[in-house]
């Protein structure tokens, strides 16, 4: 088990992403998951209040609703739950009454009454960053959320955060999250990192088996489901094949 930095959260060296509940895999399908995962030890799961709302029929937030059914029947303060906000199309961007009002929802899905660590899915550069802070201040304030952290910031706008937060006595982000792995190493690598390495803060990276391809998943000649059709991105390897 790993301590987050600046937190005294305490979590599994692996994240379970839940944006494949409620899209790919059902109410029932989800919970196996997750109880195969608690199983081995897992802890910290990870979710958004869009997932997943690009499936037709979907209007977001199934992913919550489901880790909030079975949420309900574990012992909460063993578990760990991130969840974002900005993305969802009836709650977007980082608006301070956006984001008290996305958070109440997502408390709601989930049942529970604290998310550990909320992100800022993506970043609003139609709010001025003191605003957004503020409305996580609010929350935090309240024992509604725990840590915040960012999302799909670029370097240079996460110093600008981490700064307004220390000069305006504002929580501060102690995450990163964005795509990274083998095959897709910028911008991390030529931007994020820097940042992170200088405050000391965790990347905690999306993707990072290249949705799937790492993992082996994905072979000359074999059909996985729908799932490229779903967005799987072309992988070129050192023999020239592609996913």
């Amino acid at each position: 088990m790993l301590t987050i930095p600046e937190t005294d959260l305490v979590v599994h060296p692996l994240c379970l992403g839940g944006n494949v509940f409620g899209w790919t895999a059902g109410p029932e399908e989800s919970h196996d998951v997750l109880n195969a995962y608690a199983s081995h030890g897992g802890n910290f799961i990870d979710t958004a209040d869009v997932y997943s709302e690009w499936k037709p029929g979907n209007k977001g937030g199934e992913s919550e609703t489901i880790i909030g059914t079975w949420l309900k029947s574990q012992d909460r303060s063993k578990f760990v739950i991130a969840t974002k906000v900005a993305k969802l199309s009836t709650r977007p961007g980082l608006r301070p009454e956006n984001i008290i009002a996305a958070c109440n929802d997502s408390l709601q899905r989930l049942q529970t009454d604290y998310i550990d660590i909320y992100y800022s899915h993506h970043d609003d550069q139609e709010v001025p960053m003191a605003e957004t802070l503020g409305a996580y201040a609010q929350l935090i304030s309240e024992g509604k959320v725990r840590y915040i952290a960012a999302s799909q910031h670029t370097g240079a706008r996460l110093q600008e955060a981490l700064n307004i937060a220390q000069q305006e006595g504002l929580p501060s982000y102690i995450a990163l999250q964005d795509h990274y792995n083998l095959m897709e190493r910028n911008p991390f690598e030529s931007e994020q990192q820097e940042v992170l390495a200088t405050n000391g803060l965790s990347a905690l990276p999306f993707y990072s088996l290249a949705r799937g391809f790492l993992s082996g998943k994905y072979r000359p000649g074999v059909t996985v489901d729908s799932v490229r059709a779903e967005g799987v991105k072309d992988y070129q390897t050192d023999k020239g094949w592609a996913v």
